[in-house]
């Protein structure tokens, strides 16, 4: 039986959070690409994701997750990370966080 220690290659734990996702390509060009997906899990340093469109590796992202938490117990929130592109299986996206925030949302938005 492998040792879990030199198997696994992530320093963070993974969690099966399924919530709604809204992500948009970083870029210096003036046409922003966005799509929308849903996570398949998180930890914190990265978040798997399915996506609309093949997203690169290498390619800088920004996510808006809605987060299951509520700020006071009334007010929503959303997590919004920026990282880059790690790897790409079929219809999927994993990114590591590089910088992330919590931010006030809307009862039905994501918006950034």
């Amino acid at each position: 039986m492998p040792d879990k220690n030199k198997t696994e290659r992530r320093s963070s734990d993974r969690f099966p959070i399924e919530r709604e996702v809204r992500y948009r390509i970083l870029s210096k060009r003036d046409a922003v690409e966005t799509g929308l997906g849903r996570t398949v899990n998180m930890s914190s340093s990265g978040v798997l994701f399915t996506t609309e469109q093949a997203l690169s590796p290498g390619r800088r992202l920004e996510v808006a997750v809605s987060w299951p938490a509520q700020l006071d117990a009334k007010c929503p929130l959303k997590l919004v990370a920026r990282g880059k592109v790690v790897r790409c299986p079929e219809g999927q996206a994993a990114i590591e966080i590089q910088q992330y925030e919590f931010r006030t949302a809307g009862a039905n938005s994501l918006r950034s």
